[in-house]
């Protein structure tokens, strides 16, 4: 399987997923440009994705989706709850609904040779997911936006090959920037997003022996850096009552205007 990031942070996000024979993106929260240039940085064209799979309707998650599902026909895989909120935002433009594949938590589907499990998540949207794919032996998760973790979390992401898990924010940074109050609350909330300590923790759960390689994402402009979410995560690894060190294992971090390396396991 591969993995790329084309972007990802709190102004956009498309994550780009793919089989030696089904090629995915896991949202579209950028420009249809920016969309097209980055497949194209790593010799795909929007055209041979075969599906778009959309977590929520937050506008950097689908202000493209509507300029290049038009364009190619490209079915979009989304819950109910979501398909209904991107409908009504007039910002992506008309979307025909024929396009929409309507998923549901827990249930496996399959697009080309690629099964996708939708995992709900806890963020202030209409019927958020994340999603777990798998191709034979090899898996991966994509796991953002979410306020928290449980155990039902932690046990989705359980054995996968590649992670690529929030890390939104410094706690401190956050609560001494200049966002809002209401903004803050929202963000350190049970559906705001995951700071770099519990995305550490997170990580450190679902670690075993087979593990490849974790990637960092979604990160805010404003209240984080990648050297702090690097470090802070690597001290939550190191710090955790499991077997593991943060040097076991490659850990990276998604820029949110730089297409990443591809990912190949």
């Amino acid at each position: 399987m591969r993995l790329c990031s084309i972007a990802s942070g709190s102004s956009g996000n498309c994550i780009f997923a793919a089989s030696d024979s089904t090629n995915l993106l896991i949202d579209a929260g950028i420009s249809g440009k920016r969309i097209e240039e980055g497949l194209g940085e790593i010799g795909h064209t929007t055209r041979e994705m075969g599906g778009i799979l959309i977590t929520h309707e937050h506008s950097d998650h689908i202000s493209g989706l509507g300029v290049i599902s038009r364009r190619y026909g490209i079915p979009i895989y989304a819950t109910k709850g979501t398909k209904e909120a991107v409908l009504k935002c007039k910002s992506v433009g008309e979307i025909p609904p024929e396009l929409f594949r309507e998923i549901w938590p827990d249930v496996e589907f399959a697009i080309g040779d690629i099964s996708v499990s939708p995992v709900a998540i806890s963020h202030d949207a209409a019927q958020p997911t994340a999603f777990v794919l798998r191709q034979g032996r090899k898996s991966l998760g994509v796991m953002t936006d979410l306020g928290r973790y449980d155990a039902y979390i932690v046990e989705k992401l359980q054995n996968l090959d590649v992670l690529l898990l929030e890390a939104n924010h410094d706690v401190h940074m956050l609560q001494v920037g200049t966002y809002p109050y209401y903004l803050k609350q929202r963000i350190l909330g049970d559906k705001g997003h995951l700071s770099n300590e519990l995305s550490g923790q997170l990580l450190s759960e679902v670690l075993h022996d087979g593990f490849k390689m974790a990637v960092l994402g979604h990160l805010s402009k404003e209240n984080n850096y990648e050297r702090l979410a690097y470090e802070t995560v690597r001290l939550e690894i190191d710090m955790a009552d499991n077997p593991y060190h943060a040097g076991d294992f490659p850990i990276h971090v998604a820029k949110r205007d730089v297409v990443s390396d591809v990912i190949e396991f």
